[in-house]
């Protein structure tokens, strides 16, 4: 029985120590994929703030102006982002409309029986 028992407590370790190896190598590797999502998104949208404004990027005022437009934009995309999220959380997520393609009129659905909205059922 004692050896049952230190067999089953040395695979417990085993494996612990295995999912603690791979749990750190799952964080390098999102970490990395993270790394790269963000210089691809850097690099295509900066691409696509300075296309067409005839910049010339030889040239250190030609950086200095593409650089202060890629912040500009940055800027209004976060202050965008904030907005929408502002906007969305301040909505009445209790009901809920559904429009009906054969009539013009919009349907609201709402529990009566309840007043428990979504976030405290989860």
């Amino acid at each position: 029985m004692a050896i049952g028992l230190a067999l089953i407590f040395l695979v417990i370790i085993i494996v612990g120590i295995w999912l603690i190896i791979e749990v750190k190598r799952l964080k390098h590797k999102v970490f990395a994929i993270f790394l790269i999502l963000l210089i691809l998104f850097s690099y295509l949208s900066f691409v696509a703030v300075v296309k067409g404004k005839d910049l010339d990027l030889k040239s250190v005022a030609g950086w200095k102006t593409a650089s202060k437009l890629y912040y500009s934009w940055l800027v209004n995309v976060f202050h965008n982002v904030k907005a929408v999220t502002s906007y969305a959380s301040k909505q009445d997520w209790k009901n809920i409309t559904i429009s009906n393609s054969t009539n013009t009129k919009n349907k609201t659905i709402e529990n009566k029986t309840s007043n428990i909205d979504i976030w405290s059922k989860l």
